[in-house]
C-alpha cells in the first residue's frame, strides 16, 4: 500500500512550462495523499500495477502523481482519479525485503489529466500543465502572505510532531505560490480533500485564503486542547495536594491519639455515598457536610447531627429497585388465593397492573380502596406488592396532626428526622415499595399543620418526582413508588386530595361469602395462630437406610384437633356478627380455637368438632336476632324497616310512629339531623293532602298528636333516603295496617309524590339481607346500580321491588285485604317461632 505521510520537502527549481504531450505518461495512483509542486515525497510502492509502472520507467523517470478519491479502492480505474495532479520525477527507487519498493519522488509543476490510452497493466494517460503565475506584490497580498507564516510558526511552535526548521524554510520562501504549496504540504491536520482543493486552486491569492482559514480553524483548536490540558493538570495537582494533606491529618491525628475509628467511619461513608447513586447535586452536598464533618472534633455537639444527616443521605435508596415485570395471570391467581369473591375490585386493580406493564413510567392517578372495616384493603394492598415482586410499607395516618410527620422536621430542631415516607423508604431499601397509606380519612389538623395538604405533593404525579423532605433538603424520587390509600369513607378527604386518587369501592360481603371466607382463609389462620394444627407422626427411617428429606414419601397430613362445619360458621356469622367485613368473625373464631387450646393444655386431646351447642358454651347465647326482631316490631301498625348507610356498612333502621289525643302537634325525636327531619315533613305533609285517596278523613290530624321516632337515640343520624320508609310508618299507623313481615326500603319522596334515588344500594342491600330481609323496595332509577353492583349470588332469596311513586310503595308494603293480613300474620309467627 503506498505511503502517505510526508517525509522531506525541500524548494527546487521550476521546470519549463509543458504542454499537452505528444505521447501519454503513466499514472501512479496514491492513496490519502497529496504531491504538490517543488516537494519531494517519499513512497511505498505495493500494488502490482504500480511496482510493474516503476519498472517499466526508461531514463527520463518521469511520472503523473494522482490522489484517488476513494482510499479503500485497491485497483483504481480511471473515473475514481481526482482530474488534477502532479508531474513528478523519480529520483531513487530502494527494493524492500516485503518485495515493495520505496520510492523518492519529486514535484514539478500541477497538470491536468486528459484522455486515458491504457488502464492495463498500470494506467497511462495524456496531460497538460496548468499555469501557475506569481500574482502582483501588492500591499494586500503582502500582508496575507505575513499572516499565513506568521500563523504557520505558531502552529510548529505548539506542535510536538511538526519539525522547527519547517520554520525557517518558510521565511526563506518568497514566492506566494510556492509558499502556499509549501505550507499545504507540510500540514498533517488537512484532510485529502483539503488538500487536493489547494492543488486545485489556480489563483494564489484565494489559496492563500484557504490556506488562513485551516490555519485559524487549527490554532483556535491548539488553544481549546491546551486549556483543557491545564484544566486537568490542575485537577490532578489539585487531587495530589488534598491527598498529601489528608495524610498529614491522619499523621497529626495518629499522634495526638484522636480517632482512628473516627477517620474510619469518615471514610465508611464516604464510600457510602459513593456507592449510593444518589444525584450529582445530592452527591455534591453529601460531601461537602462529610468534608465538614471531617474537620469538626467528635466533641462537637454539632457532630452528631452532622454525622447523622450524613448517614440518612448514604442509606437510602436513590437507585435500588426491587421491581420485576408484572405477570398478570400470576397476579391474578395470587389475588384469588389471598382474597374470596371481590372479582370487580379485582379486575380493576389487574386493568390498573395491565397499564403499569405496557407503561412501567405511567403517571397515573393513586389507588384508593374504600369499604368498612376488616373487607380486606390492606390484605389487597399486600398482594398488590407480592403480584409486582415489590417490598410493601404501611403508615397509618389515623389520627396524624402534625404535617412534620408527612415531610420531616427542619435540621435546626433537636431531635429533627425525616418523614414518615422517607423513614419507611430506607426500611425497605427500595425506591419502588408498594406504599400503603392507611386510613387517609382520619387525618387530623391543628395548629401544628395539614397532613392532608403535605400529602397533596406526595400523591400528585406530577410532582412526586422531586418530592423535598424537609430534614435531607434534597429531592427524592417517588415516582416509582405505587401508592395504595384506604379510607372507610369519602366525605372527611379533601376535594384537592380527592381528586388525586382513583376511587374503588370495597363493600360488604354476604353470610355464604363470609362463610367461603372463613372456611377457606380465616379458620386455618386461627388454628396455626393458637397451635392446633393436625399432628403429624412421620415415618421413621433407620440410620443406614436414610435417604434425602426431599425424596420421602408424602407424610399423611394427620387428624385435625378442631373441626368447623359450614353451618357452624354460619350461625356464628348470622347471630354473633352484625359487620360489613370479617374482623369480628375472625375474632370469634379465634375464641373458639382458644377455647380448644386450653382443652388439649389441660389433658384432653380429642378432637372437637365445633357445633350449635359448643358455640353456646364458649361464645353465649345468640348476640344478633335482627330477622326475629323485624318480624316481632312489625306486628302493630306505625313501624316500618328503612335502609341506611354508614362509614362500617349498610344497616338497618326502624322507625316507629305513634299518635295519641291532641291538637294536631308533630313531635320528631332521635337525634336526627335537618335533612331527615325535612323529609319526615315532606312526610307528613304528603299523607294530609292525599288522606282522601288513602280513605281518611281530612282533619284526622286535627284532634291527635303524631310522634315519630328513630330508636337509638344516642347514634346520630342523617341522609336524604328515609322519605319512603317515614311516609309508610304514618300510612300505617293512620290506617292502622302492620307493614308486611321482613320487608325494608330506602328512597327519598318530593311533596308530590315521587321517590327518588338515593346512594349506597349496594351495602345497604347487603345489610338487609345479613338482617334476614326477604324482600326490598327500592327507587326505579337505581335498577342499572343494582344490576351492575349485584351479583346473582348476591341477590338470591330477596325479591325486589322498583317503585316510581308513594303510591307504589305503600301497594307493595302494606295488605290490602283480610287475607294479605293473614298471610303476613302466618308469616311473622313462623318467623319468631322458629327463631324461638
Amino acid at each position: 500500500m503506498p505511503n502517505d505521510f510526508v517525509s522531506v520537502i525541500q524548494p527546487t527549481a521550476s521546470d519549463p512550462d509543458r504542454k499537452r504531450g505528444a505521447r501519454a505518461l503513466p499514472v501512479l495512483p496514491v492513496r490519502d495523499t497529496v504531491l504538490f509542486p517543488h516537494a519531494v515525497l517519499p513512497l511505498t510502492v505495493g500494488r502490482d500495477s504500480s511496482i510493474q509502472l516503476i519498472q517499466s520507467l526508461g531514463e527520463e523517470k518521469t511520472i503523473l502523481v494522482v490522489a484517488q478519491r476513494d482510499a479503500r479502492q485497491d485497483l483504481p480505474e480511471a473515473s475514481e482519479l481526482y482530474q488534477v495532479g502532479t508531474l513528478a520525477t523519480i529520483h531513487k527507487v530502494v527494493k524492500m525485503p516485503n518485495q515493495s519498493l520505496f520510492v523518492f519522488t519529486e514535484g514539478t509543476e500541477r497538470v491536468r489529466l486528459g484522455h486515458f490510452e491504457q488502464s492495463t497493466p498500470f494506467l497511462t494517460a495524456e496531460y497538460e500543465t496548468i499555469s501557475d503565475p506569481e500574482p502582483d506584490k501588492t500591499p494586500e497580498m503582502e500582508a496575507l502572505q505575513r499572516n499565513v507564516v506568521s500563523q504557520f510558526q505558531q502552529i510548529v511552535t505548539a506542535s510536538p510532531t511538526l519539525s522547527d526548521d519547517l520554520q525557517t524554510i518558510a521565511l526563506n520562501i518568497e514566492e506566494p505560490s510556492r509558499l502556499a504549496d509549501f505550507i499545504g504540504s507540510s500540514l498533517p491536520f488537512l484532510t485529502t480533500t483539503d488538500k487536493q482543493a489547494l492543488l486545485e486552486t489556480t489563483d494564489v491569492a484565494e489559496r492563500l485564503e484557504q490556506l488562513n482559514k485551516h490555519l485559524v480553524k487549527e490554532l483556535e483548536v491548539q488553544q481549546l486542547r491546551s486549556k483543557i490540558q491545564n484544566e486537568v493538570q490542575d485537577a490532578v495537582q489539585q487531587s495530589q495536594r488534598e491527598y498529601y494533606l489528608r495524610e498529614q491529618m491522619k499523621a497529626i491525628s495518629k499522634e495526638l491519639g484522636e480517632g482512628d475509628d473516627t477517620n474510619k467511619a469518615i471514610e465508611e461513608l464516604r464510600a457510602k455515598i459513593e456507592a449510593a447513586g444518589m444525584p450529582e447535586e445530592t452527591k455534591k452536598e453529601a460531601l461537602k457536610e462529610l468534608n465538614r464533618l471531617q474537620r469538626m472534633n467528635p466533641a462537637q455537639p454539632d457532630y452528631g447531627m452532622a454525622r447523622s444527616y450524613i448517614e440518612w443521605l448514604a442509606v437510602l435508596p436513590w437507585a435500588k429497585s426491587s421491581g420485576k415485570d408484572v405477570d398478570i395471570k400470576e397476579a391474578a391467581d395470587f389475588l384469588d388465593e389471598d382474597h374470596y369473591g371481590l372479582q370487580k375490585v379485582k379486575d380493576r386493580i389487574l386493568d390498573y397492573l395491565s397499564v403499569r406493564r405496557l407503561k412501567p413510567d405511567m403517571k397515573g392517578p393513586i389507588l384508593c380502596f374504600v369499604g368498612p372495616p376488616g373487607v380486606g384493603k390492606t390484605s389487597l394492598g399486600k398482594s398488590i406488592a407480592r403480584a409486582l415482586g415489590r417490598k410493601f410499607a404501611r403508615i397509618s395516618l389515623g389520627g396524624m396532626h402534625d404535617e412534620a410527620e408527612i415531610r420531616g422536621h427542619r435540621r435546626t430542631y433537636i431531635g429533627a428526622m425525616p418523614g414518615q415516607i422517607i423513614q419507611n423508604l430506607k426500611r425497605v431499601e427500595t425506591n419502588d415499595p408498594v406504599f400503603m397509606l392507611d386510613e387517609i380519612d382520619k387525618l387530623g389538623r391543628d395548629f401544628r399543620g395539614d397532613p392532608a395538604s403535605a400529602l397533596l405533593e406526595t400523591l400528585d404525579p406530577a410532582q412526586n418526582g422531586t418530592f423535598r423532605d424537609n430534614y435531607l433538603d434534597q429531592p427524592f424520587d417517588l415516582s416509582k413508588v405505587l401508592f395504595i390509600c384506604t379510607a372507610n369513607q369519602l366525605d372527611p378527604i379533601p376535594a384537592p386530595l380527592l381528586d388525586r386518587m382513583e376511587i374503588i369501592d370495597l363493600t360488604g360481603y354476604t353470610e355464604e361469602e363470609k362463610i367461603n371466607i372463613a372456611a377457606k382463609y380465616l379458620v386455618p389462620r386461627q388454628i396455626k395462630e393458637n397451635g392446633i394444627e393436625p399432628v403429624v407422626t412421620p415415618t421413621e427411617q433407620p440410620a443406614e437406610n436414610a435417604v434425602p428429606e426431599s425424596q420421602l414419601p408424602e407424610q399423611p397430613k394427620g387428624e385435625p384437633r378442631i373441626i368447623f362445619p359450614r353451618e357452624s360458621l354460619g350461625i356464628i356469622a348470622r347471630h354473633y356478627t352484625r359487620e360489613a367485613g370479617v374482623r369480628k368473625l375472625e375474632q370469634l373464631i379465634g375464641t373458639i380455637c382458644r377455647k380448644q387450646a386450653r382443652r388439649i393444655a389441660e389433658g384432653n386431646p380429642e378432637p372437637l368438632t365445633v357445633t350449635d351447642a359448643v358455640i353456646h358454651e364458649f361464645l353465649g347465647g345468640y348476640k344478633v336476632r335482627v330477622d326475629t326482631e323485624i318480624a316481632e316490631r312489625t306486628k302493630r301498625s306505625g313501624v316500618a324497616v328503612g335502609l341506611a348507610w354508614t362509614p362500617v356498612g349498610g344497616d338497618v333502621l326502624f322507625i316507629e310512629a305513634n299518635r295519641m289525643k291532641g291538637k294536631g302537634n308533630f313531635q320528631i325525636t332521635g337525634q336526627i339531623g335537618d335533612v331527615m327531619k325535612e323529609s319526615m315533613q315532606a312526610a307528613l305533609t304528603w299523607v294530609r293532602s292525599n288522606a282522601t285517596t288513602l280513605g281518611l278523613d281530612e282533619d284526622v290530624l286535627k284532634d291527635i298528636d303524631i310522634h315519630l321516632h328513630v330508636p337509638a337515640g344516642a347514634i346520630p343520624k342523617d341522609g336524604p333516603s328515609a322519605g319512603v320508609t317515614m311516609t309508610t310508618a304514618l300510612v300505617s299507623l293512620l290506617t292502622n295496617r302492620p307493614v308486611r313481615p321482613l320487608l325494608a326500603m330506602t328512597g327519598e319522596i318530593t311533596l308530590s309524590g315521587n321517590v327518588l334515588p338515593v346512594g349506597g344500594i349496594k351495602e345497604k342491600f347487603l345489610a338487609a339481607k345479613r338482617a334476614g330481609v326477604r324482600d326490598v323496595i327500592l327507587p326505579i332509577d337505581v335498577k342499572p346500580n343494582v344490576e351492575e353492583d349485584l351479583t346473582a349470588d348476591q341477590t338470591e332469596g330477596v325479591t325486589i321491588h322498583y317503585a316510581s311513586r308513594i303510591e307504589d310503595v305503600l301497594a307493595i308494603a302494606l295488605p290490602h285485604s283480610m287475607k294479605d293480613a293473614s298471610r303476613d300474620e302466618q308469616l311473622r309467627d313462623e318467623v319468631i317461632s322458629a327463631a324461638a
